[in-house]
């Protein structure tokens, strides 16, 4: 027997199961990063185009643009050997980068290609090319600001798994 309870029941259901379903708005699968270094000094040899910061920050600070909205920090050391992970990573496609040197209440500022980074003891070499104006041999309060990388935002990916961790501590 069919009451009217069964009945309201197959009714509703059989509405809801016609009505499209509402299409979730697609989410991001990859951000945008972008880095900034900072070391108390740097050489520059133009021969063989190595840029040297010295005492570099044991940080790399990272941050993307909307609508992620990531910021965070992670040890230079790690930034180093990340240099290579991915399929659209720095050593197959080079980042430009801004080279910021304050040398008092003057503020000098170069574009540069970043290649080849390097640690050792406190110092970070990158071989560079010199895209826009005239780097000093020498120069004191460096800024690095290296350009966008995409990096996915999937679990198993670098930026998807660690990203989770930058937001809630600094890391050292």
């Amino acid at each position: 027997m069919i009451t009217r309870r069964t009945l309201c029941m197959a009714t509703s259901a059989l509405a809801v199961s016609r009505v499209p379903a509402v299409q979730a708005a697609p989410t991001s699968t990859q951000a945008d990063f972008l880095f900034v270094q900072s070391a108390k000094g740097m050489t520059f040899d133009g021969s063989s185009g190595a840029l040297t910061l010295t005492d570099v920050s044991p940080v790399t600070f990272f941050f993307s643009d909307r609508p992620e909205r990531i910021a965070g920090n992670m040890k230079t050391a790690a930034f180093v050997p990340f240099w290579s992970q991915g399929k659209n990573s720095f050593l197959s496609d080079p980042p430009n980068a801004d080279i910021s040197l304050l040398e008092g209440d003057k503020l000098q500022q170069f574009v540069v290609v970043l290649q080849d980074p390097m640690l050792r003891r406190g110092s970070l070499t990158y071989k560079i090319r010199v895209l826009e104006g005239k780097i000093p041999a020498r120069g004191a309060d460096v800024s690095v600001f290296i350009d966008v990388i995409g990096m996915p935002l999937t679990p198993v990916s670098y930026a998807g798994v660690a990203r989770r961790t930058y937001r809630r501590a600094v890391l050292y």
